[in-house]
């Protein structure tokens, strides 16, 4: 039998609050009893899209990111609006920077990235029978897209030639959804 090593919490406060992350610091009962400090970041959840093509190529987007000063390869993804629904948001997210929109979405799995310091929830969705519309990218986005072969890019994740987390994982489990190894 697993041991419960549940921390109950005694008290919170909100110590930052952004336009779209909140950062907490809670006091904590530890199960020996103690006391201690957790900080973390309340994320509202996004999702990630992985915008696949009949010939096999997926859609990515290079942008910069400021956090980590780099330009890097990653899939169309985005935060989810307060009380939207995730693949509703997966869907706006897509449209707004890629201008494409898909008649099949497959929810293949959802992550939590950083579960040491943040709640946020990540819905991976695959998305096919793409179409091109319009792209409407956020005034404060800057982005370029690209159609790369599916199996050039799971290479690069598995080379660690990709850093993207959200990237990586909703990558592999496109490939797994598609080959039919996906446990219901």
């Amino acid at each position: 039998m697993s041991q419960d090593f549940t921390e109950t919490q005694l008290e919170s406060r909100i110590a930052y609050s952004g336009r779209m992350l909140e950062v907490r610091e809670d006091t904590v009962r530890l199960p020996n009893g103690q006391k201690a400090t957790r900080e973390y970041i309340v994320h509202p959840g996004a999702a990630v899209i992985v915008p696949l093509f009949e010939d096999g190529t997926v859609l990515v987007e290079r942008q910069y990111r400021y956090p980590v000063k780099q330009h890097m390869l990653e899939l169309p993804a985005g935060k989810i609006d307060l009380r939207e629904d995730p693949e509703r948001a997966a869907r706006r997210e897509l449209l707004e920077e890629t201008g494409y929109q898909a008649e099949r979405w497959d929810l293949i799995g959802t992550l939590m990235p950083c579960i040491g310091y943040s709640d946020e929830l990540i819905y991976a969705y695959l998305a096919q029978g793409l179409t091109y519309s319009k792209r409407k990218l956020d005034d404060e986005e800057f982005l370029e897209t690209s159609r790369v072969p599916m199996a050039e890019l799971l290479q690069l994740s598995l080379d660690a030639k990709m850093q993207d987390a959200k990237t990586i994982i909703a990558l592999l489990w496109a490939e797994n959804f598609r080959q039919g190894n996906r446990s219901k």
